[in-house]
């Protein structure tokens, strides 16, 4: 299983990045991920590469509410995902985070899907040249992203079966779907074909891997492993103690090999 660890959750931005990767690396880790392309992302991906750290995931485009569900910002996205998918493939990074967008009050689930497609559609065939991953992003609307379209695995499968191709995948977020539709593991084993990258995160709460929340982590990466799965688990938790401390723990409970 290969763990990355998604560095905005774990380290104030005071704290110098020589230092977080340091100890990222030093704790086992293999990757980190990014959101933004913020006036730190050369400066981090020059870093990484000294330090043999993959950069696992980044963020596509803007705006997670104003999504690809909206025919209307499609030129928009697919402006910034082209952008996305040439600095990707520059920085060897496998995957890109899209967003489907809020509910729309004039579309239903299926327009939702037949927009999403679409707009994924246009941007896929580079996203195929560059062989960089569409990774449409599963976040719960229940208590953290209400409104969120894209809140069920089988409204992404159905996206993912629509643009047909092998460069648009889920970003399966098991904190997310375990809110929202629960049955983790065999949703996992049924929809693999799918999924481009997974996120974790404790519940209740987002916070640490252990015994405190309700997922036995060890058994999903377990049952993730025996997939076949070949890309990344990355940590997306809010930490309870020392950031280190939690990685260091949760690294040992991931660890399938």
């Amino acid at each position: 299983m290969k763990q990355s660890v998604c560095l905005p959750m774990f380290w104030p931005t005071e704290t110098p990045l020589a230092e977080c990767l340091a100890a990222v690396r030093e704790a086992g880790f293999p990757a980190v991920e990014i959101w933004s392309r913020d006036d730190s992302f050369d400066e981090l991906v020059m870093l990484c590469r000294k330090l043999n750290l993959v950069v696992a995931s980044m963020i596509g485009h803007e705006s997670i509410g104003a999504g690809l569900n909206d025919v209307a910002q499609h030129d928009r996205i697919e402006a910034e995902l082209r952008e996305s998918i040439d600095i990707a493939a520059h920085c060897g990074i496998p995957g890109i985070i899209c967003f489907s967008g809020n509910r729309r009050e004039d579309a239903d689930d299926a327009a939702g899907i037949a927009a999403t497609s679409q707009g994924l559609r246009r941007v896929a065939p580079y996203a195929e040249e560059k062989s960089v991953n569409l990774n449409l992003e599963l976040l719960n609307s229940k208590t953290d992203h209400p409104g969120y379209q894209c809140d069920h695995t089988a409204w992404g499968a159905a996206v993912c079966r629509e643009v047909d191709s092998p460069r648009v995948k889920l970003l399966y977020d098991i904190y997310h779907m375990q809110i929202m539709e629960g049955n983790i593991i065999r949703t996992i084993r049924d929809n693999i074909q799918w999924i481009g990258h997974f996120h974790t995160g404790g519940v209740p709460g987002r916070h640490d891997i252990d015994d405190s929340q309700e997922l036995a982590y060890g058994a999903i990466s377990e049952a993730i492993a025996k997939t076949g799965y070949e890309l990344y688990l990355g940590h997306e938790f809010k930490p309870q103690r020392e950031p280190l401390e939690a990685l260091l723990k949760t690294y040992t409970i991931c660890d399938c090999s």
